[in-house]
């Protein structure tokens, strides 16, 4: 529509993890013709991504088989030593593309654990990054908890505060509201609190970008896949500043015609995950009219 402001974010789309996982699978692919290539798990929460390795001949795996053959790629998200060890004996070659700061997690978290801190991971229990970091720390104490909330946290009240110390660890992709949140309540009822801000620079950035995008916008678009927790956050955070959608792709802009045509100032951001492709069809059909 010719009096619409478009704009895209800078920090929209792969971050660097991703796009270092995504690329290396591909290089493993065109490197290994011919070996068997398995990722654990969805390589990035993108069923575009998916498709297209697979397409490639890169197989996902959900569960690791009793005998194996070939290389295993343990995703960004990260596994605990377990899983690498199982993949091992399986028979395969691991390589790990666990994302350089998901790593940093994984470190700070165990470092808490051996020092005997009371360990709190601010994240989504039941998320593959999470679910790492917790596994990795639990190998060295059994006071280790997950928790986005204050009311997630309270059962644990009576065990925090008999505890000398508590150190807080952060999933790469939350927010930083819920990570205030928990360090404002932990404050009041622990001896020590020690924390580490390990939201990625990525997200920290992303969201700060976005947040600046929305005030003069009437309608921002976040494009990415609803199983990506960066994303679906981004959506979160922007709906305090103005009307915004979240949306896969461009096949589900025709839902919010009615948004668009009463928008003058539209504002993109995407998601760690989503391609430039995606993005791109995206700017397009909303230019075209829809």
């Amino acid at each position: 529509m010719d009096n619409q402001n478009i704009k895209l974010a800078k920090f929209a789309g792969f971050c660097y993890g991703v796009k270092r996982a995504v690329e290396t699978a591909k290089k493993l692919k065109k490197e290994n013709p011919g070996k068997n290539i398995y990722i654990l798990g969805e390589l990035i929460h993108n069923t575009d991504v998916i498709n297209e390795l697979e397409n490639l001949g890169i197989k996902t795996i959900y569960e690791i088989p009793a005998k194996g053959d070939g290389i295993c790629i343990i995703r960004s998200h990260g596994e605990s030593p377990e899983v690498f060890d199982r993949i091992k004996k399986a028979g395969f070659e691991v390589v790990d593309l666990t994302c350089p700061d998901v790593k940093k997690v994984q470190q700070r978290a165990i470092e808490l654990a051996q020092n005997d801190y009371f360990v709190v991971i601010v994240g989504k229990p039941n998320h593959p990054e999470v679910m790492a970091i917790k596994a990795n720390a639990d190998l060295y104490s059994k006071n280790v908890v997950v928790a986005t909330t204050i009311d997630e946290l309270e059962k644990y009240e009576a065990s925090i505060k008999s505890h000398k110390k508590v150190g807080v660890v952060v999933q790469t992709t939350q927010m930083v509201s819920s990570l205030n949140c928990v360090i404002n309540y932990l404050n009041t009822i622990a001896k020590e609190v020690l924390i580490y801000n390990t939201i990625c620079q990525s997200t920290s950035m992303r969201q700060k970008e976005a947040k600046e995008l929305a005030r003069e916008s009437d309608l921002m678009v976040v494009v990415g896949s609803k199983k990506s927790a960066n994303t679906t956050h981004l959506a979160e955070i922007l709906k305090d500043f103005t009307t915004t959608i979240h949306i896969e792709n461009d096949t589900e802009l025709k839902e919010y015609k009615n948004l668009f045509n009463n928008a003058k100032n539209i504002g993109i951001t995407a998601g760690a995950s989503t391609p430039q492709d995606i993005i791109d069809k995206v700017i397009e059909t909303i230019k075209g009219g829809i």
